[in-house]
């Protein structure tokens, strides 16, 4: 299915392709490996307007704040304290792909948490958002619902995200996803580098 043509101020979103994810820990997301060719090619269709969020967990449980305490508790060999140096960069080759302002850091499942990527937003006066990476069931449908709250234009890339658990991924895009058929688009990798080079 084709795309129609992007906005000059579009921003490919990016969402936790992290070591944490890609590598064996409590929360391994094989799929990371399957969906990074894809997540490469729009990163290069996109250029400088791929941006790549990193999810960031606090030193210890205690140091979360309000029920994020207990999540840590119950996953509490994914805190700072306990996790190899490095598991929060992102995953190779999208390190070396990121510029110095292109990676912000949140502590909450949607990017929107992040007021940096919200200053990104608005100095680059983005109105369209195609979204990558994992989980397609938490922080990329997190951001995904934000995303359409604040009015912009969003795509999401379905062979260029994914998730742990292949039923909450099928769910989302099978169920969830069509029913916000008014304020989200779903396409190929593919479709978008096409509308995107279309755009530009």
């Amino acid at each position: 299915m084709s795309l129609p043509q992007l906005s000059p101020n579009t921003l490919h979103v990016v969402i936790d392709m992290q070591r944490l994810f890609a590598e064996d820990t409590a929360w391994h997301t094989p799929v990371t490996k399957t969906i990074l060719s894809n997540v490469i090619k729009l990163c290069d269709v996109s250029g400088h307007r791929s941006l790549f969020a990193k999810f960031i967990v606090p030193p210890r449980a205690e140091d979360a704040r309000g029920r994020w305490r207990d999540y840590y508790n119950r996953w509490s060999t994914m805190t700072g304290d306990v996790l190899e140096p490095g598991m929060l960069d992102l995953m190779e080759p999208l390190g070396d792909l990121a510029g110095e302002h292109d990676v912000v850091e949140k502590e909450t499942y949607s990017v929107f948490g992040s007021s940096k990527f919200l200053d990104r937003l608005a100095v680059d006066k983005i109105d369209t958002v195609a979204f990558s990476g994992v989980e397609t069931d938490v922080c990329v449908y997190a951001s995904v619902l934000d995303a359409i709250d604040v009015g912009l234009r969003v795509i999401l890339a379905s062979d260029a995200i994914g998730s742990a658990d292949e039923a909450a991924h099928q769910a989302v895009m099978m169920h969830l996803a069509p029913r916000l058929s008014e304020q989200l688009e779903v396409a190929t990798t593919k479709a978008i580098m096409d509308a995107w080079m279309c755009g530009d």
